[in-house]
């Protein structure tokens, strides 16, 4: 059963977009708080707020890595015919209901969704230039950042492109300044509930499916095939630009 439907006025939307256009394209770092690695300013996409899609207050205290050595990718299983404008804010307004009140999580569990449109969207709350820890990989939440597509991308089912790209631009901006893209990382479960006993050393893409570190079929096996090309594009897009010194 789809969720009710929420309208957000046209103005509404164009207000979102305005006040969360990207840092003026320069090549910078982003000013940063509390010891976060820094991010590319130039390479900031567009994300539109929690407040936009009216997301519940959150009482507790979010926790802060201070690096982000790799994106998990998901899907959310939702029906792929919803209408980017009019239905998202309530799905993520039910999913965020059903992470916390039936996983029993303290908020919304990935850092980022993103829908067919190639719109993305404020997951967990904490504030997006910073190295918020969320709830989206069994065993391997530290240093990563969740980024979920809006949909059910199992076999047979169409790749929208503004969401792959809109992937790859989170990607690009998130990852740490020498993590490359297409590259590999080496990271170390903290729970034994993932596919790898807790305090295994593994080594993963950089850019990694849900299902490589925990036994699930997500994020679906379309867009796990496709996650080569995110791989490419953000590694791409990193090529673009040159990281200032200081």
């Amino acid at each position: 059963m789809r969720p009710d439907r929420v309208r957000v006025p046209a103005s509404l939307m164009t207000l979102v977009f305005l006040v969360t256009c990207c840092a003026p394209a320069r090549h910078g770092f982003d000013s940063r708080h509390g010891g976060d690695a820094p991010r590319l300013a130039s390479l900031r996409p567009l994300i539109v707020p929690r407040t936009a899609w009216h997301a519940a207050d959150v009482t507790t205290k979010p926790l802060y890595d201070h690096s982000v050595k790799a994106i998990f990718v998901h899907h959310t299983d939702n029906p792929n015919d919803y209408d980017c404008k009019r239905d998202v804010p309530a799905m993520l307004q039910a999913m965020e209901d059903r992470h916390v009140h039936v996983l029993k999580w303290d908020d919304l569990g990935y850092n980022f969704v993103v829908d067919k449109c190639g719109t993305i969207y404020e997951g967990r709350a904490g504030g997006v230039d910073r190295d918020v820890r969320g709830a989206h990989t069994e065993g391997f939440n530290i240093d990563t950042v969740g980024v979920a597509a809006l949909g059910n991308f199992g076999p047979g089912q169409p790749l929208p492109r503004p969401m792959l790209e809109a992937i790859a631009a989170i990607a690009a901006w998130k990852l740490d300044q020498d993590v490359d893209p297409a590259g590999r990382v080496r990271l170390v479960s903290s729970n034994s509930e993932s596919r790898f006993r807790k305090g295994t050393s593994v080594e993963l893409n950089a850019i990694s499916g849900h299902r490589d570190v925990y036994e699930t079929d997500c994020p679906g096996d379309a867009l796990y095939a496709a996650l080569p090309w995110i791989r490419r594009t953000a590694a791409a897009l990193r090529h673009e630009v040159t990281w200032a010194a200081g």
